[in-house]
């Protein structure tokens, strides 16, 4: 099951065959971008959408045009604290060709720690889903999310 969550890939898909939930999400996360919608509870009101069902795909589900146009995207790690994680998590990411924009950590509790990393992958020279898989690789990678993609 573990190596799963290391091989996820992504896949370009025509709307048309999106399930109804997956483009009412958009919908509603571009209505709460362009501020036509208050909160997450007044985008889903409007594209008669459950929470559950937004919140299932939001972090999946992006405007192919988000993608491409903008090169920035926002990556969430759940990191075991040990000295030297961050220095080897940010090896992988030079490596594949990823400039670092922001970099956030917050302060380990119980020996676990967040970080969040904001990148530049104009040059990048993997797919994002393989960057993923190596990354999730790294022992002390408990969890790595996308965030966001866009400026």
């Amino acid at each position: 099951m573990k190596q799963d969550k290391l091989d996820k890939k992504f896949f370009l898909v025509r709307e048309d065959v999106l399930p109804e939930a997956m483009k009412k999400t958009l919908d509603a996360k571009e209505m709460i971008e362009r501020g036509k919608a208050e909160s997450v509870w007044d985008a889903v009101h409007k594209v008669d959408l459950s929470r559950s069902a937004f919140y299932k795909y939001r972090d999946t589900v992006f405007p192919f045009h988000t993608i491409v146009k903008e090169r920035i995207i926002t990556l969430f790690f759940h990191l075991e604290d040990r000295s030297g994680t961050l220095s080897q998590l940010l090896s992988i990411v030079a490596g594949s060709g990823c400039n670092v924009l922001t970099i956030h950590q917050t302060i380990p509790i119980l020996g676990r720690a967040n970080v969040t990393l904001s990148l530049n992958v104009a040059d990048m020279a993997v797919g994002i889903d393989h960057l993923l898989s190596d990354l999730r690789k790294l022992e002390f990678v408990d969890k790595v999310e996308v965030l966001s993609s866009g400026a």
